[in-house]
């Protein structure tokens, strides 16, 4: 623990010499020329404590109040402007200070220093920790994931306020640089009013500069003719002794659970239940403790999962055949992103795919974490007393899985006939690309030249693309989970598959991806929602090629790449 501390401190100390900073020091460096200490604290701590609040808080936030995330960011960078507007017209500067001494004074009271502006500060750096993006080292990228699927704890607080006393030093230093500098130039200029005013216009062009991605871009395009500078700024928290610490932290260890292999039925003790359902489909509410005296079978998936797809004829099967005679089978459906959070988007895959049996939307992953489950797909068959007494990770096994059933059901008294069902097994048996995911989280393969950023960045070609390796063009934000197409982007990925199946989502419904494969046109990928799409198919060839995606549409977002 002390090790992740002493490494999240230095992260953020050295964070302000990392490009996602630069956008921010031209507003801190104008609106810290009309105050001094004060102001200079009041930015600090505003930065420090949107920031935390905005890091560890937003997941929470978001299931409390129904907001858009990007909204709050979009005020804060319009309040940023409006601050800008206020020192470019005195006047409305006048009013607008004596208006945050009216909402801050309580506060600005207890600082009786030498300066002005602790209520100003306090606004602009707040409204600063909104809009910042900060560069996603692996640090940061776990604290987001733990955020996200709220497991925020004692150590996940102190590891972010780390991480943020290590920013605020540094930016502190250099807000007060600044308006020592401009309080030196006042001495000495009679033009110091224009001046001020100068830096109310740069405060109003960055605040348009991040409130459109430019910023961004810029910072990329610039950062793409130093790539040795970024390569240094990564280094820093790429080791393996952080990189254990972070999966202690995360809980990423080896795998305590096992599976069923040699005997069909055993005895795991009993189920645990249901827990933190957001949403049920296709069924009233259910419980295991309804449920006794049936024989059970929880299937952990999401729609978007071509390993859980390819499991969904077998399911269907079973329940089609069986329920009649005591079986229910309930699917947990955890989602992996973010959008598979909606419930439309459930709905439409439970129709897409004619699931009719009842479906749990798991979103906090509370059942998960009953079921200590790590893995999608997941079954856990459990008999008419509660117990768990088969459980199955991955895809195949499924003769065994429905000897199994057939097993608990008659034990419970009912006459089961006929043979096994005879669903093709569709789990791929051969070498192929393995599962790619497109976002900094669990990115794996990726050769483009470039070190990924936080912001919109421009990316280029290598000159060759390795086997299983995919590389992005143009202008991409990469995030955690996904990656937003710019203005003409591309994706290429050479592969080895006999499908390659994509995890995408349009910006608007009708949306499309062009596509080649060795340079040949392939019909275009017509968008309608956030899901899996199957955009090549072989017919059971398993081949070497290169595929290349271009998306005319800005704004579509790409997850994962699956093969079969």
């Amino acid at each position: 623990m002390i090790t992740l501390l002493v490494f999240s401190f230095l992260a953020g100390f050295i964070t302000i010499l990392a490009p996602c900073i630069w956008p921010l020091l031209p507003i801190v460096f104008s609106a810290s020329s009309g105050g001094g200490r004060r102001k200079s604290l009041g930015l600090t701590l505003g930065v420090m404590t949107s920031f935390t609040i905005f890091t560890l808080g937003i997941s929470y936030l978001v299931k409390i109040f129904p907001i858009n995330p990007n909204s709050l960011r979009l005020v804060a960078t319009v309040i940023i402007g409006l601050l800008g507007l206020s020192m470019l017209v005195p006047a409305l500067g006048a009013r607008f200070e004596v208006l945050i001494n009216n909402l801050l004074g309580p506060l600005q009271s207890k600082f009786k220093k030498e300066g002005t502006g602790l209520g100003a500060g306090l606004v602009t750096g707040f409204s600063l920790g909104l809009v910042w993006a900060p560069c996603a080292g692996p640090i940061l990228a776990t604290i987001a994931t733990l955020s996200a699927t709220q497991s925020v704890n004692i150590k996940v607080v102190a590891i972010t306020l780390a991480y943020i006393l290590g920013l605020g030093i540094p930016l502190y230093i250099f807000s007060l640089f600044s308006a020592g500098l401009f309080k030196k130039m006042r001495a000495v200029n009679k033009y110091t009013g224009l001046i001020q005013q100068a830096f109310g216009v740069i405060m109003i062009v960055t605040a348009i500069l991040i409130y459109t991605n430019y910023a961004a871009t810029l910072q990329a395009r610039v950062l793409n003719l130093f790539p040795g500078y970024s390569r240094f700024l990564g280094q820093f928290e790429n080791n393996s002794h952080l990189q254990k610490e972070l999966d202690n932290l995360a809980g990423r260890k080896a795998q305590a659970i096992t599976e069923d292999n040699e005997k069909l039925l055993s005895e795991g003790g009993l189920a645990p239940e249901f827990a933190g359902i957001a949403q049920w489909l296709n069924t009233l509410p259910l419980s295991l403790q309804d449920l006794h005296g049936k024989v059970v079978l929880v299937d952990f998936w999401t729609y978007s999962c071509i390993n859980c797809v390819r499991t969904l004829p077998h399911l269907i099967t079973w329940y089609g055949r069986y329920k009649n005679d005591g079986l229910v089978i309930v699917g947990v459906h955890t989602p992996e992103f973010a959008f598979e959070r909606e419930t439309q988007n459930v709905q439409n895959a439970i129709k897409q795919f004619s699931v009719t049996y009842p479906v749990a939307q798991d979103n906090d992953y509370q059942t998960w974490k009953n079921y200590q489950n790590h893995y999608w797909p997941a079954e856990y068959l459990i008999d008419a007393r509660g117990h768990i007494r088969r459980t199955h990770f991955g895809e195949g096994g499924y003769d065994l899985m429905e000897e199994a059933i057939r097993v608990l059901l008659k034990e419970n008294g009912h006459s089961i006939e006929g043979v096994l069902s005879s669903v093709k097994d569709q789990t791929p048996r051969y070498d192929r690309t393995p599962e790619t995911y497109l976002g900094t989280g669990r990115m794996q393969r990726f050769a483009s030249p470039e070190k990924i950023l936080s912001g919109d960045q421009v990316f280029t070609l290598p000159k060759e693309i390795p086997l299983n390796h995919f590389v992005y063009q143009g202008i991409w934000s990469v995030r955690a989970e996904s990656a937003r197409s710019g203005p003409a982007a591309a994706l290429e990925f050479k592969f080895k598959a006999s499908k390659v199946f994509l995890v995408v989502g349009p910006a608007h419904a009708g949306d499309k991806i062009k596509m080649f494969m060795d340079g040949k046109a392939m019909d275009d990928i017509i968008l309608d929602y956030q899901r899996l799409y199957n955009i090549i198919d072989l017919k059971g060839a398993v081949e070497t090629h290169k595929l290349r995606l271009e998306f005319p549409n800005a704004g579509t977002l790409v997850y994962a790449f699956t093969f079969g």
